[in-house]
């Protein structure tokens, strides 16, 4: 029975040791690969923030393969990306309240979903398999589908941005992500 015991305690010091020092572990090195990177953007009294790990090409062809078509993607690497409005915006014909969103998307080859969800995971990953996403659908709150247009130059590291368009005398606001030789632009208004 003591031996038992003792070999019942020593699993779960293992699988603490496991949660406690070897997935931190990981995770701070997997950031050092993907760095953290911030967008920010003031858009008629309203702040928008987005906070994302930038993940390289490295040569890899990156929408398709890595990051497989019609897949939900946690947009970007280590931790899901999130988005920060503090006053309530439209993306699109979508109003989207204030507040923080974790930022999904699913690739596809002519046009993107983008998913802002209400929930924000730890990981966005789960850890036992890096590709299955810790995504869950009843926390979407807003969805909205977006053209990809192709670059002729490829993107080295993932690049999430605000963008101010000026057309027709009409400043234009876009939040922005391109990677590879693809980039997708969201419409945004206040």
């Amino acid at each position: 029975m003591k031996l038992l015991k003792k070999f019942i305690i020593g699993i779960v010091v293992i699988v603490a040791l496991i949660y406690l020092v070897a997935i931190p572990y990981i995770h701070s090195e997997a950031k050092k690969f993907s760095p953290s990177k911030t967008a920010l953007l003031v858009l008629k009294g309203s702040e928008l923030e987005v906070d994302y790990s930038s993940p390289s090409k490295k040569g890899r062809v990156i929408f398709g393969e890595l990051v497989p078509f019609g897949k939900i993607w946690r947009t970007g690497a280590n931790e899901p990306t999130t988005f920060t409005t503090t006053q309530a915006i439209h993306i699109i014909d979508k109003t989207l309240p204030p507040g923080k969103y974790s930022l999904w998307t699913i690739p596809n080859k002519d046009s993107w979903q983008v998913i802002f969800n209400t929930k924000i995971p730890d990981w966005g990953v789960t850890r036992v398999d890096g590709n299955q996403t810790t995504h869950e659908s009843k926390h979407d709150y807003l969805i909205v589908e977006v053209p990809v247009k192709k670059l002729k130059e490829p993107v080295e590291d993932l690049a999430i941005q605000f963008e101010i368009v000026k057309e027709n005398q009409q400043t234009l606001d876009f939040l922005s992500l391109a990677w590879d030789s693809t980039k997708i632009m969201v419409p945004i208004y206040k």
